[in-house]
């Protein structure tokens, strides 16, 4: 595996990522914004949060870079179309199972069953963060699918 690669290419996805989820955001497409949730998990400063929210945002691109840089190499895969398919895996699970869950480990967003109090002022964003706009799981799940079809693209490149 070629470290420099995998980070490179791990952080040209997630700028992609990011960007294409901040312009769905941008154009009121959605709602949600991953490095201002990820932020807000250590601070309560919301311009703070999202300067913490990127920082995070892009760590764990590379952690998940890496993850699908292992799954290129031991399937014996490298593509856009394998790479595609891997972030459409990804954003499915991240919009049916993560977002949902942020309630549970997130110190300031309120619960699905409880309403906000002084401490848990973010909306949950429910399943798959439908809370956060009717669009977002398009958003979350094409932006995944970009994120992944460009590390196949690395990958295949290398």
């Amino acid at each position: 595996m070629n470290v420099g690669g995998w980070l490179g290419w791990s952080l040209l996805a997630t700028v992609l990522l990011t960007v294409i989820v901040a312009g769905a955001q941008g154009l009121g497409w959605t709602r949600v914004s991953m490095p201002f949730l990820l932020g807000t998990m250590f601070t309560a400063d919301r311009d703070r949060a999202r300067v913490i929210g990127i920082g995070v945002h892009l760590v764990n691109g590379w952690i998940f870079g890496l993850v699908y840089e292992a799954i290129f190499w031991t399937v014996r895969v490298r593509s856009v179309a394998f790479g595609a398919a891997l972030g459409l895996l990804h954003g499915l699970f991240v919009a049916a199972v993560l977002l949902p869950a942020l309630p549970g480990i997130h110190p300031r967003m309120a619960g699905t069953r409880s309403g906000p109090t002084a401490a848990r002022v973010l909306e949950p964003p429910g399943f798959l963060g439908l809370h956060y706009g009717y669009q977002t799981p398009l958003v979350i799940v094409l932006s995944h699918v970009a994120f992944g079809a460009l590390l196949g693209l690395g990958a295949a490149a290398r």
